[in-house]
This record gives structure tokens, C-alpha cells and sequence, in this order.
């Protein structure tokens, strides 16, 4: 049994939580027993909680090496906090986040929060009158007791803990039953010293989101007839057509573009009103074009999604087609370009 006892003395924290009642401690759940021989038996009740507490115990405690980052304190005399009746210590301040804290300590437990007999910790904001009327503060908090004997910390972390002008503390009103903090062998008090430390995580806002808005809209067709492609300029365009409420056109290189000239018709779809984006807002468009001769038969084309904003407002193909199979595809140097454009979803910045 005495193996089993420093088992549970490993896993001696209350369930992490918000300052509320009904916390519980490991050691509850474990039954009396002073036969080292003998089995131990759980009631059906308390095997179903001991696991439930040690499902929670995994999630939010750990032991580590490492000395707890923002702050530490180091008690002696412990034991005079009983004898002298005093039921709270408050540290004094420390800085971290950018925030000012205090360390708040009650050594025989914060019997308002149903504490008794256990050690409670709590962290508090502090310095904050000088806050913005509507102050809140979001952090990880890293409550730490150090083990003397196998010079480690046992440290319990919360969720993310939410401070504000109505609730100032977070912590563990049971966080370690004074049984086994105060029994030399386990480590935490010893030659009546302790020492615990806390470290604070702020999560700050950086006030930036977007909204992504999917739409199901129709694929809108626009044709574009070319009766003599061969006498266009190096570079020409369709007209502007509207699809998915904004406009649009095909520019078009009949030779090729700079890249591409003499050996490739290059094909590009443009979003004509791109400047009209707001900073931070773009498309998701599906479009295809495509190259049908004079009988609007189709003799290529090319398919792409892409995203599109003031900063990227056009796609396409520099070699949509070699020139020699145009020439071959085409009769009478005619020709229709047709771009097909569907509007998949547009995202927007949060205000």
C-alpha cells in the first residue's frame, strides 16, 4: 500500500477550474487500507470518478524541471500561518503580458470556495484601476509547487482564464490537500519551506478576421467573335461582360505574349472593377476559356480556380495554344472566344 500511496501523492492536485465549489481531490477516491498485502477494492461509484478525476488530472498537471518564468515564491516558516491564524497571503506585484499580477496564497484553504483543508492558489490582476471601464484580460496560467525531494515543480494549467472588473482572480481553491503538502516525504515542505511559483500566458487580440462568404451561383457564358484574328493588335480585349456582380473581360495576345511571342496564343481572364476590392477582399472564381472555330466547334480549352483581389486581378494561359494548331483549327481566320465564369465565394475582412 505504501507504493500505492506515493502513487496518489503524485497526482495530489484538485481538478483545475474557475473559482467554483465542488472541486475534488485524487486521495478521496483512494480507499483506507494498512495491509500491504492486501487488494485494494473500489465501489463501482468511486472507480467511475476516480477515473473521470484522472482523465482531468492528465489534461491539466504536470511535473517539469523548468522554474516557473514570471514568478516565484519562496515561504518559510509555513507552519506559522496556522499558528499565528493567518488565513491569506498576498504577494506582492509582478509583471507579465504587459499586465501587472499578485500571487494569492491561502495555506490552510479558502474555506468560501470550499477549500478546507487543501492549500489554495489564485492569481489576481492587479494595478487595474487605471484600466479602461470594460477591461478584460484572457491568459494561460501556470500554477507551480516545487518538490524539494526530486527537485521538480508539480504545476497545474487551467484553461484559458478570463480576468474583468467583476472577477479579478482565477485559481484552484483545492489545489493540493494539506495532508500531502505538508508530509515531508512528498517533497513540498520540507524543514517548514515551500516554495511556489506561477507563470501568466496573456492572449492578446491582434483584431484582425475575415468572413468567407460561399455563394451558388449560376456559371455565366460570354462569346466574344473574332472574324479576322490574324489583323488584331499584339494585345486586344473583349468587351466587359458582368458575372457574379462584378465585370470582367478576356484580354487576349493573337501571337503570343512578350514571353511567348511567335509561338503561343496567350489568353488571360481580367477582373475589370478589381480596384473596387476593399483592402483585404477577394474572389474564388471557376472559369474556363475556351477557343471554338467559326462553327462554334471546340478546338481548346483550359480550366482554372483561382483567387482574385486588387492585387492579383487577372489569370490565364500564356501558352493557351501553339499558333501552328490554331492555324490549322481555324477556317477563314475566324474564330469565337468564349469565357465561362462562375463566382464561388468572396471573403471580406471583420470590422
Amino acid at each position: 500500500m505504501s507504493k500505492r500511496k506515493k502513487e496518489a501523492t503524485d497526482s495530489n492536485a484538485a481538478k483545475v477550474g474557475d473559482e467554483h465549489d465542488g472541486t475534488v481531490s485524487l486521495l478521496e477516491f483512494l480507499p483506507e487500507t494498512t495491509d500491504d498485502n492486501k487488494q485494494v477494492e473500489f465501489s463501482p461509484n468511486g472507480f467511475f470518478w476516480f477515473f473521470i478525476f484522472i482523465f482531468y488530472a492528465v489534461l491539466s498537471t504536470e511535473f517539469r524541471d523548468v522554474v516557473p518564468a514570471h514568478f516565484v515564491l519562496k515561504i518559510k516558516s509555513f507552519s506559522l500561518f496556522a499558528k499565528k491564524s493567518i488565513e491569506k497571503y498576498e504577494s506582492g506585484e509582478f509583471e507579465a503580458g504587459g499586465y501587472k499580477w499578485k500571487l494569492i496564497l491561502y495555506p490552510n484553504g479558502e474555506k468560501n470556495r470550499n477549500g478546507e483543508d487543501h492549500v489554495s492558489v489564485y492569481l489576481a490582476a492587479s494595478g487595474t484601476s487605471p484600466f479602461q471601464l470594460g477591461w478584460e484580460i484572457h491568459a494561460v496560467v501556470r500554477l507551480s509547487v516545487y518538490d524539494q525531494t526530486c527537485d521538480r515543480y508539480f504545476t497545474v494549467q487551467g484553461r484559458v482564464a478570463r480576468f474583468h472588473a467583476l472577477k479579478s482572480e482565477w485559481g484552484v481553491p483545492r489545489y493540493m490537500p494539506l495532508k500531502t503538502f505538508t508530509n515531508p516525504s512528498n517533497g513540498y515542505l520540507v524543514d517548514d519551506t515551500c516554495v511556489f511559483g506561477v507563470e501568466v500566458f496573456v492572449i492578446k487580440s491582434s483584431g484582425v478576421g475575415e468572413c468567407l462568404m460561399l455563394k451558388e451561383s449560376a456559371p455565366y457564358t460570354h462569346q466574344w467573335r473574332i472574324s479576322r484574328l490574324s489583323s488584331l493588335g499584339d494585345e486586344s480585349f473583349s468587351d466587359v461582360f458582368t458575372a457574379g456582380d462584378h465585370k470582367w473581360k478576356v484580354k487576349l495576345f493573337p501571337r503570343g505574349d512578350l514571353a511567348n511571342r511567335g509561338q503561343c496564343l496567350s489568353m488571360y481572364l481580367v477582373l475589370v472593377d478589381a480596384n473596387n476590392l476593399a483592402s483585404g477582399q477577394k474572389m474564388n472564381v471557376k472559369f474556363i476559356l475556351r477557343l471554338k472555330d467559326q462553327n462554334n466547334i471546340l478546338r481548346g480549352q483550359q480550366v482554372c480556380t483561382v483567387w482574385l483581389s486588387s492585387s492579383a486581378m487577372g489569370w490565364g494561359w500564356p501558352t493557351f495554344m501553339p499558333l501552328k494548331t490554331v492555324g490549322k483549327c481555324l477556317m477563314d481566320d475566324s474564330c469565337v472566344i468564349e469565357a465561362e465564369v462562375t463566382v464561388l465565394g468572396t471573403v471580406s475582412k471583420l470590422p
